[in-house]
């Protein structure tokens, strides 16, 4: 939920890469490299966006894992005290052409309600 502002801290580094085709769309890809201090999955990451640039993807190799390759899905975004915000979200294993398995669905989330505090 915080992606968009870990994305714009200092010592990241982003780069427009290829695009992906996925359910009719194609998705926008950055590849990510996140500096060593950043507690993150793993310091290479990719994020689909799709045509509204809305996060659908994020791939990552959880370190604590031992590099199990995920891709963690987003869907049906919504808007909260004026922020976006994906309220259902899961992730299922990546194969290394980057086609992901329907299953097993290693994490499942659904969000009800968010509060943005400050």
């Amino acid at each position: 939920m915080t992606t968009p502002f870990l994305l714009a801290r200092e010592g990241v580094q982003a780069t427009e890469i290829g695009p992906w085709h996925q359910d009719g769309e194609t998705w926008r890809r950055l590849a990510v490299r996140f500096p060593a201090d950043l507690a993150t999955h793993n310091t290479d990451q990719t994020f689909y966006y799709g045509p509204d640039f809305l996060l659908r993807r994020h791939d990552y190799a959880g370190d604590v894992l031992g590099g199990f390759t995920t891709a963690h899905y987003t869907a049906d975004h919504r808007t909260f005290d004026g922020f976006v915000f994906p309220t259902r979200r899961w992730v299922v294993p990546r194969l290394p052409d980057g086609s992901t398995l329907p299953g097993p669905v290693v994490v499942s989330l659904g969000i009800r309600s968010i509060a943005v505090t400050g």
